[in-house]
């Protein structure tokens, strides 16, 4: 193990690093999931809740997951091997593991709609009639056989690609450009967005809290589920990042680092999605179709429509593939170690895994629509399964091993905190607070909840 340590890859610089851990939290959830689920859960309301969990929960497992990778310099499952050898916390390892295989296999899915979505507007756009072709032309696509198969393929063969030459020359060297360039495009896509007309209602609606709302309780499930997925928690990624970081690199600026940018990314692809919206009457509420139904709409019915959709979907495809690196990367450090596998081979053949575990997914909307799970078409059933079930139970048991399962003073060292009022908060927050809230979506999430209730009711 020493010796494989030894010879471990790491970041080039800390600034390298930390955009590779924002690449990892920003993706389709920052800017599809995040702008559909402000909306169905009453804008303001429900981003001032968001922005508390952020920093109640969100930031302390990042901390904890950077600290575990950092100290064990290992995937997700060998960091648990090594810091506590046979005892049931390394189920959290595996649990991210397994997480990346099946997240990846029907984010790949979605992603390659990006893709395809990106060369259609690069092509001059979409030829329909009217705004209601737009659903007919994107549920054409995705119930059909061949053709999201191929998007799908050409999106996770630039996933394979990436993670294939390297943590320093690939994961790195990518996100030095893409975080960058995405975070100039959404300011000018925001800044175009809130001249269209309908500012005044986006920024009402985005931060004038209707505090009515607050009385739904599932207003907090809703703002601590997208916390925790948005930042990809539990998922062994940032643990798997953290791996490749040296002893010398602080990790509390690190975390409230990515925290910070990634929550930033969100808002401001708020600020670019809800003035359209508003300016032409849609309901923010609207749902998934938002992103795919919805925006080619606006865009064909504004002044540099064309190219505003282009920018618009280059800029979702990469973020979601900034995601999907660090998702693959997390299952190729895993067979890397495992089988001393060299990279090239670990990265071909989990990433040509991951592809064909994600064919039922494709299908499932269209020739495969008939099989369901939970009541649930196929790819929303792998996605039930890694959200509501893999990802807070991992994200459970990485806050429960730092708080409880590593010596309090070895953690407040590891972590850089030392024995400072922060750092001993810090691990209160995982020993009572963190534990609680992630068990509660798990329950919520899963119908648990409900269930309880009906039981006492």
């Amino acid at each position: 193990m020493d010796q494989l340590n030894s010879n471990r890859e790491q970041w080039g610089s800390r600034l390298g690093f930390i955009l590779a851990a924002m690449g990892s939290a920003v993706g389709l959830g920052n800017i599809w999931r995040f702008s559909y689920v402000t909306g169905e859960n009453g804008g303001a309301a429900f981003l001032l809740v968001y922005l508390l969990c952020i920093i109640a929960i969100g930031i302390p497992i990042i901390m904890a997951e950077f600290t575990i990778g950092r100290k064990a310099q290992s995937d997700a499952v060998g960091s648990f091997e090594k810091l506590a050898p046979g005892k049931p916390w390394i189920l959290a390892g595996f649990m991210g593991v397994a997480s990346a295989f099946i997240i990846l296999s029907f984010y790949g899915v979605i992603a390659g709609w990006t893709v395809k979505y990106f060369f259609s507007y690069l092509t001059g756009g979409f030829s329909v009639q009217n705004d209601e072709a737009y659903a007919d032309v994107f549920v054409g696509f995705i119930t059909s056989t061949y053709e999201p198969l191929f998007w799908q393929f050409a999106f996770m063969a630039i996933t394979v690609g990436i993670v294939f030459v390297g943590v320093k020359k690939g994961i790195e060297a990518t996100n030095k450009i893409l975080m960058p360039l995405l975070a100039i495009l959404v300011v000018i896509l925001a800044g175009y967005s809130l001249s269209l007309g309908g500012a005044s209602e986006a920024l009402s609606f985005l931060f004038t809290p209707d505090w009515s709302k607050l009385a739904d309780p599932n207003v907090y499930l809703a703002a601590l589920g997208q916390a925790f997925f948005s930042l990809s928690l539990g998922m062994g990624a940032l643990i798997t990042y953290g791996s490749y970081l040296s002893k010398k690199e602080q990790l509390p600026g690190a975390a409230l680092g990515v925290a910070a940018l990634d929550t930033g990314f969100a808002i401001i692809a708020g600020l670019m999605i809800f003035p359209a919206v508003f300016a032409f009457g849609i309901e923010p509420g609207f749902g998934p179709g938002l992103v795919f139904i919805t925006l080619p709409g606006i865009f064909d019915s504004i002044a540099f429509g064309t190219l505003f959709g282009l920018a618009f979907f280059f800029l979702l495809a990469a973020a979601a593939l900034s995601s999907a690196v660090s998702l693959l990367e997390v299952a190729v450090a895993y067979f890397i170690r495992k089988f001393s596998w060299s990279r090239q081979k670990a990265s071909l053949i989990v990433g040509g895994i991951i592809f064909l575990l994600g064919i039922p997914s494709s299908l499932g909307i269209g020739p495969l629509s008939d099989i369901t799970f939970f009541g649930k078409d196929i790819l929303d059933s792998m996605d039930f399964i890694a959200s509501n079930i893999l990802l807070p139970l991992g994200g459970l048991i990485i806050a429960l091993f730092m708080g409880w399962g590593w010596k309090k003073t070895d953690a407040l060292a590891e972590s850089d905190f030392g024995d400072t009022a922060i750092g001993h908060a810090w691990i209160f927050t995982l020993r009572y607070f963190a534990p609680i809230a992630i068990f509660l979506i798990f329950l919520a999430s899963t119908g648990l909840l409900d269930l309880i209730k009906s039981l006492f009711s």
